[in-house]
């Protein structure tokens, strides 16, 4: 069955599931493959409820209510793309190492004090959630704000070929995901495949001025700055980021160059958020400028930012019975980490302890990685204790602490035994490590 034929069922029927279990009626069910299961051997179940499957084994289709392809992943993409080209809304493409997924929430809150918005769910930022986000456009929302995860090089070409962006915004780039891609130089290039996209396609990206590497990457024409520099756009100062973020923000327009032409006096342009870590000035900066970009009020924009509330285990600031945590346990990687433990360095508290798992898909560099943050927070020399969970630490052990743990079993054990009292701490690791199970015991 080619695309139009099926877009008409889709039309029909205009809901997409891949899990049997979660079928409902008039859905198509796409059966997809992994590395451990092929949605082809629960088609029949899912039909039990849904419409149609979407089948890529030939003796699976057994009725007309079973639509056999060549590769039921490649339809589902190609199915999203003549979905996407149905509509004229402004899409904003959301990607980066780190803060993607903050980002994301932060501008969507923000436009969604003037528009009916839709935002990628969760962290739908893959070769499946991409497509499986955009086949629930309609015709209700105003403006789309899709983000985009990477773990090798063109992942990010293809997912702006399927969700057509018309602006786009890079967060950063640092060293995550190496086991994909090898080397930084990739994952520059790699993230700057947003950038390639909307430089054809004559849109518009948002861009940290402050950056060195972004600019590096070759911007196109249509670009509105942000950042600390006056020569932006939109130009921020930090006030504060202990324990929680807040800053100031005006708006030039153009670039400015008189410094007294600029007033930081407006309160709607002051702004207190309910993150740590003053990475988020990055993100709150940039949710700012795609606000005021699409005309948002100023005083919209602030309560979007402080009425944001974080979820999920990113930047929380969470107050146990016993301790004070910052839990930003949802993902890690070489630069999060080093800015995460920058931050809590600067933190206003006493008693601060460091709990950190391994960072995972590091591939060949792994080790070396993780000695270098060994090393780094060895000279720093600034908290009263580190605890360091996973293989990869275990396997690096000195005599700096007496804190290694193959696993947060054996770590679990420990905090029962030796609790931890009156301290601040800061949780983080790879989300394979699942971190936040430690909090109980916090």
């Amino acid at each position: 069955m080619n695309i139009p034929e099926l877009y008409k069922i889709f039309q029909q029927n205009p809901k997409i599931c891949t899990d049997s279990r979660k079928a409902e009626p008039n859905s198509i069910f796409f059966a997809l493959k992994g590395e451990n299961f092929d949605g082809n051997q629960f088609a029949t179940d899912a039909l039990k409820k849904c419409s149609y499957a979407v089948v890529d084994d030939p003796e699976v289709a057994t009725s007309d209510r079973y639509i056999l392809v060549q590769n039921a992943l490649t339809t589902l993409q190609n199915l999203a793309k003549a979905h996407r080209e149905k509509f004229s809304m402004p899409v904003i493409a959301v990607t980066g190492t780190n803060g993607k997924t903050t980002t994301k929430e932060l501008i969507s809150k923000v436009l969604g004090q003037a528009y009916k918005v839709f935002s990628t769910k969760g962290n739908f930022n893959n070769h499946i959630g991409v497509p499986l986000s955009v086949l629930e456009l309609t015709s209700e929302y105003d403006i789309a704000v899709i983000e985009m995860g990477a773990n090798k090089p063109g992942d990010i070409r293809e997912l702006c070929e399927i969700a057509q962006p018309t602006h786009g915004i890079i967060t950063n780039v640092g060293k995550a995901h190496l086991e994909g891609f090898g080397t930084f130089e990739k994952i520059m290039e790699t993230k700057g495949e947003l950038y390639d996209y909307l430089y054809v396609n004559d849109g518009t990206a948002f861009v940290n001025y402050d950056n060195e590497f972004l600019e590096d990457m070759n911007p196109p024409r249509k670009t509105i700055h942000y950042g600390i520099s006056r020569f932006t756009h939109c130009q921020g100062k930090l006030i504060a980021d202990s324990p929680f973020v807040s800053f100031r923000w005006i708006s030039t327009g153009e670039m400015v160059f008189d410094e007294t032409e600029l007033d930081w006096s407006d309160k709607n342009r002051y702004v207190e958020m309910n993150l740590v870590g003053s990475y988020n000035f990055e993100n709150g900066l940039a949710a700012t400028c795609v606000g005021n970009f699409f005309d948002v009020a100023d005083k919209k924009i602030k309560n979007a930012l402080e009425s944001y509330k974080p979820d999920n285990y990113r930047s929380q600031y969470l107050k146990t019975d016993h301790n004070v945590l910052i839990v930003d346990a949802y993902n890690a990687n070489p630069t999060s980490m080093k800015l995460a433990i920058e931050d809590f360095v600067k933190f206003d508290a006493k008693s601060k302890i460091l709990v950190l798992g391994d960072m995972l898909e590091l591939g060949k560099v792994s080790s070396r990685e993780h000695d270098v943050l060994i090393h780094f927070i060895d000279d720093l020399n600034t908290f009263e204790d580190v605890y360091y969970v996973g293989d990869e630490f275990y396997n690096l052990q000195n005599d700096t602490t007496k804190n290694w743990f193959k696993d947060l079993k054996d770590l679990t054990a420990e905090l029962k035994k030796n609790k931890l009292r009156n301290k601040t701490i800061l949780l983080k690791g790879s989300r394979g490590m699942q971190m936040e199970r430690l909090i109980p015991e916090l």
